[in-house]
């Protein structure tokens, strides 16, 4: 007989492969049913991601900004939160990089810039998905739909901003600030393409796994998220968690942003608005 923390070891890995299986077992039958070979469609899935190295490395590269955007969904659904306000804090993570980056790296070393930007980036994220909380605490307004149209506000003010305040005069065809100098962008692990954004994907995770698991934080958090009711008989600030927890979410999409610009893009553009939040909502289910 399995002890309890055996049971929940097994159920965090076989539920998660059998979710991929099953998904992979009805993606088949819709290939089927449109006449394509389900096999020879996976086939050609893993050779683009992983049949070579340059392959590789391209999935490395864009799994950075999806393992923070998923932790935008992750954390809030340990509190029994549906956040879906990804791409939004991901887009204000990347403008608020930029706006810091452009006027330090004239100024102050890459070191600096890049630690400027990481802040900026996390600060503004966090602000954007807690406005979210805020809402679900003092007014009682879904946390799902206010972070949905949170999204399309982002947006909006994305495309004002690099085609208007923002502008780099000399982005004709694609509007654009500004771009960072080589040295301030993030550069490469050695020996691959991949940059060091993913280093801050992986530190993430590890992270958010210890906080919301090994410490008392966590632990109210999860109660909270099991239980409302019983979590504010027993003293627990739910309202405090909610609102904490949403900044902590939005501040992981608002570091996705600033990797794009700091390690991909150069610059913000609507390049930043390319689906990696929305991404990172089935990473978070999935997982």
């Amino acid at each position: 007989m399995l002890s309890y923390r055996s049971r929940k070891a097994l159920e965090s890995i076989v539920l998660p492969i059998a979710a991929l299986l099953f998904s992979l077992f009805l993606f088949g039958i819709f290939c089927a049913l449109a006449g394509a070979n389900p096999f020879g469609v996976y086939a050609s899935i893993w050779k683009a991601a992983f049949g070579k190295w340059s392959t590789f490395q391209n999935s490395l590269i864009r799994a950075a900004p999806l393992m923070l955007s998923a932790l935008c969904t992750a954390l809030p659904a340990r509190l029994g939160l549906v956040i879906i306000g990804n791409e939004g804090a991901l887009v204000i993570g990347g403008l608020a990089a930029i706006a810091i980056g452009l006027p330090l790296s004239a100024s102050v070393p890459p070191g600096i810039t890049q630690i400027g930007m990481a802040i900026a980036g996390l600060v503004a994220g966090g602000v954007w998905i807690g406005i979210v909380g805020a809402l679900r605490h003092y007014r009682a307004v879904n946390e799902t739909i206010s972070s949905l149209l949170l999204n399309y506000i982002a947006i909006a003010l994305l495309n004002h901003l690099v085609g208007g305040p923002m502008k780099d005069p000399g982005s004709l065809n694609k509007p654009s600030t500004f771009s960072l100098p080589d040295a301030a962008m993030l550069g490469a692990i050695p020996g691959t393409r991949v940059h060091w954004g993913l280093l801050y994907g992986l530190i993430a995770c590890v992270i958010a796994y210890f906080l919301m698991q090994r410490t008392t934080f966590g632990f109210a958090a999860r109660t909270a998220g099991g239980n409302v009711r019983a979590a504010r008989v027993a003293g627990l600030p739910v309202g405090k968690l909610t609102v904490i927890v949403c900044f902590l979410a939005g501040s992981c999409a608002g570091l996705a942003g600033m990797v794009e610009v700091a390690a991909v893009q150069g610059a913000a553009n609507e390049s930043l608005n390319v689906g990696y939040g929305y991404g990172g909502i089935l990473v978070a289910f999935v997982a």
